[in-house]
């Protein structure tokens, strides 16, 4: 159960996120939430003010940000909701201790390598709390790879249009294979995301015929760039069939 400690008043002195935040946002809604890499802790003070989390810990491993963060919390008068640590990754927290946990703004790969290195540091107790919303710069497969081997499921994936496309996951810890890459090519499937390729929108199907158009003259038998067209014509097969092409 979340409160919402925030007057109208508080929260309006706050601009707005960018999309790509508000739909993490949107994903989340906890009782301890733990923003990685938070930056200027934009996100936390949202979900302290919007009620979607009761508690915040922000992570930030470098001082400029780390020291923005801690002036933009105090600023708003939630020192009491949010927590401030210095750190890299997961390593200052402890296991248990938050209920979902937020990595935006970063490479995939970063991404995957700061939670198999959480991972690792606490294979017996596990720190990585049970949800997990990550809002990778770039392609999200090697997350959704790490997901499958780490017995998440992918329960929501959003696509938002910015300076490029910026993909938003949320992860849920369940055992068993997940059932979201069903019925789908698993190339496919793992380069552009299950549930974005069964809506088959817009902004996914022009992406994919990008790379359709991008890989074509590079692809040859042997190649990683014949791979990678393999899964965008699958890809664009689900799509134009959704789409009653």
């Amino acid at each position: 159960m979340t409160v919402n400690t925030a007057t109208p008043q508080t929260v309006q002195r706050f601009a707005r996120l960018d999309e790509r935040l508000e739909a993490v946002l949107a994903l989340l809604n906890s009782g301890t939430h733990a923003d990685i890499g938070s930056d200027h802790a934009k996100l936390p003070l949202r979900l302290i003010q919007s009620g979607r989390a009761r508690r915040c810990i922000v992570v930030e491993l470098n001082p400029g940000p780390l020291a923005l963060a801690r002036r933009n919390v105090a600023r708003a008068g939630l020192t009491d909701h949010i927590e401030i640590r210095a750190g890299d990754g997961f390593a200052p927290l402890h296991p248990g201790e938050a209920d979902s946990a937020s990595i935006t703004g970063m490479g995939a790969g970063t991404i995957a390598g700061i939670l198999r290195r959480a991972e690792a540091r606490w294979a017996e107790t596990g720190v990585l709390p049970p949800t997990l919303v990550l809002q990778p710069n770039d392609n999200p497969a090697p997350i959704r790879v790490w997901a499958q081997e780490s017995g998440y499921h992918l329960t929501d994936e959003r696509l938002i249009d910015g300076y490029w496309p910026y993909p938003v996951l949320r992860l849920l810890r369940h055992p068993g294979p997940d059932s979201a890459y069903r019925g789908l090519p698993h190339a496919a499937a793992l380069r552009y995301g299950p549930h974005l390729l069964r809506e088959a929108g817009p902004l996914l199907a022009a992406r994919i015929r990008a790379d359709v158009l991008r890989l074509t003259p590079l692809a040859a038998p042997g190649r990683t760039a014949q791979l990678e067209l393999d899964a965008a014509q699958d890809a664009l097969q689900i799509i134009e069939r959704l789409a009653g092409k």
